[in-house]
């Protein structure tokens, strides 16, 4: 058995992106049987359920959070319970709160969501389907939850390659909320452990996302990530969401499993 020190160093290990599971590192910490703790932000999206399979592949102990906040596409919400429990969460919490109060957005407002917009269109500007500091107002629920568990990892699946233009999807945001995380928490002020936000994802492209995820056993036909599915959840194929999951999986050389309308 490794002395504390060792097992600390072990720990470490896990909250790097790069530690892989069949190391030695990852054995000694599965004798010791109280793996770290890790928040994860599950949407039921494509993204958070790769982040998942990352998390849980790098030994950690997962606890999910999904977020009720009002969208208009709520089959995502199913679409997390499915998604937690292919990949066998410790717990799945849903916490609500309703963005619709502010509005502000095609995905909370009575808003048309865009659809078929162009390369340059989608690569320019921030679209109306950014819902105000909904990253911040995440991470800041997680954050309360970690502490709470005693968990110092939360992993969120912000991409800033291909995606929609998002502010809050950045690599400056994750790091400007970690030093927050730093300053705004009882662990934090007291130096009893450091909060390390993982946003492995943030440097992939969509197919490189997919292709990282079918490595890892993700069931993609779980998964929702349109903006406008139809009354019984089928993607409309159109939205900007839509058009990044297609163009992810045709540039990944795989078919997407979901059946869209039309």
């Amino acid at each position: 058995m490794a002395d504390a020190k060792g097992l600390d160093q072990i720990r470490r290990a896990a909250r790097s992106d790069r530690f892989r599971p069949s190391t030695p590192a990852t054995r000694m910490l599965a004798m010791n049987s109280n793996p770290p703790k890790a928040v994860v932000l599950v949407s039921g999206g494509l993204d958070s359920a790769t982040v998942l399979a990352i998390a849980r592949q790098q030994g950690f102990e997962l606890f999910a959070l999904s977020i009720d906040y009002g969208q208009r596409h709520r089959f995502e919400l199913e679409a997390s319970r499915r998604v937690c429990e292919s990949l066998g969460v410790k717990q799945h919490r849903k916490f609500q709160i309703d963005l619709r109060q502010f509005g502000g957005s095609a995905l909370t407002d009575n808003i048309d969501v865009p659809k078929d917009r162009s390369e340059s269109e989608l690569s320019g500007g921030i679209p109306i389907t950014y819902v105000p500091a909904r990253n911040t107002i995440f991470l800041s629920l997680a954050l309360g939850w970690a502490e709470v568990l005693g968990a110092f990892d939360l992993f969120i699946g912000v991409n800033a390659v291909d995606y929609s233009g998002y502010p809050d999807c950045r690599p400056e945001f994750i790091k400007a909320f970690a030093e927050l995380a730093r300053l705004a928490t009882k662990a934090g002020v007291e130096q009893t452990g450091r909060f390390v936000v993982h946003s492995p994802l943030i440097s992939l492209s969509k197919a490189d996302i997919i292709r990282r995820g079918v490595s890892l056993g993700v069931d993609y036909g779980l998964t929702t990530s349109c903006y406008d599915p139809d009354a019984i959840g089928r993607p409309c194929g159109h939205c900007d969401s839509c058009q990044l999951r297609l163009k992810g999986f045709a540039e990944a050389g795989l078919v997407d499993p979901l059946t869209y309308q039309g």
